[in-house]
C-alpha cells in the first residue's frame, strides 16, 4: 500500500531584518515601497514609530526589529506594506526592512505551543529555517500591553 502525501506549497515574502530573514504570507502583503517621511507624534504604543502616507491612507509604521532581534535597527531599505487584522477590520501597516525581499513558494510547518506568540509557523529555504511571522500578535493593536510586555521583548530561540 502506498501512501501519497500531498505537499501544499504557499507563497511567502522573505524579508531581512539585520542579518536574519523572516517570512510573511504573500496573501498579507499589499506592496513594497521605498522609505518615505515618517510622521512622528507623542504616544505610548510600543513598536509604533509613527505613520506614513501611502495611496491616500495613513499607514502606521510598526518597527518589529527590537521584538525579533533584541535590538532596534535604524537603517531602512524598504517598507513592507502588509495587512493586519484589528478585530473584525483589516488595516495596512508598514514594516521597516533592512534588505531585499524575495517571493518564494514553500511548505509551512505549523508552529507549536512552545513557540513565541509571534511565530505563525516555520519554513525551510536554502538550508535555513525561517520564522513565519504572525503580524496580528507582533504588531500593536487595540489590546493594552502590560508594562512587562512593553519593556521586555520576547526571546527568540534558534531552531535546529
Amino acid at each position: 500500500m502506498t501512501v501519497s502525501a500531498e505537499i501544499e506549497l504557499q507563497s511567502f515574502v522573505l524579508l531581512r531584518l539585520g542579518e536574519r530573514r523572516f517570512a510573511v504570507s504573500a496573501k498579507q502583503i499589499a506592496e513594497l515601497v521605498a522609505p518615505s517621511r515618517v510622521f512622528r507624534f507623542p504616544h505610548h504604543t510600543p513598536r509604533l514609530d509613527g505613520v506614513i502616507l501611502r495611496r491616500g491612507r495613513i499607514v502606521p509604521v510598526c518597527d518589529v526589529s527590537e521584538a525579533l532581534l533584541g535590538k532596534r535597527l535604524t537603517s531602512r531599505r524598504f517598507y513592507l506594506i502588509a495587512v493586519r487584522n484589528y478585530g473584525t477590520q483589516r488595516e495596512w501597516i508598514a514594516i521597516p526592512v533592512t534588505g531585499e525581499c524575495e517571493l518564494i513558494n514553500a511548505e509551512m510547518m505549523a508552529a507549536v505551543e512552545s513557540d513565541a506568540p509571534h511565530v505563525g509557523g516555520w519554513l525551510s529555504h536554502d538550508g535555513d529555517v525561517i520564522e513565519v511571522l504572525n503580524l496580528d500578535t507582533l504588531t500593536p493593536g487595540t489590546e493594552q500591553p502590560t508594562s512587562a510586555q512593553a519593556v521586555t521583548p520576547p526571546t527568540v530561540e534558534a531552531r535546529p
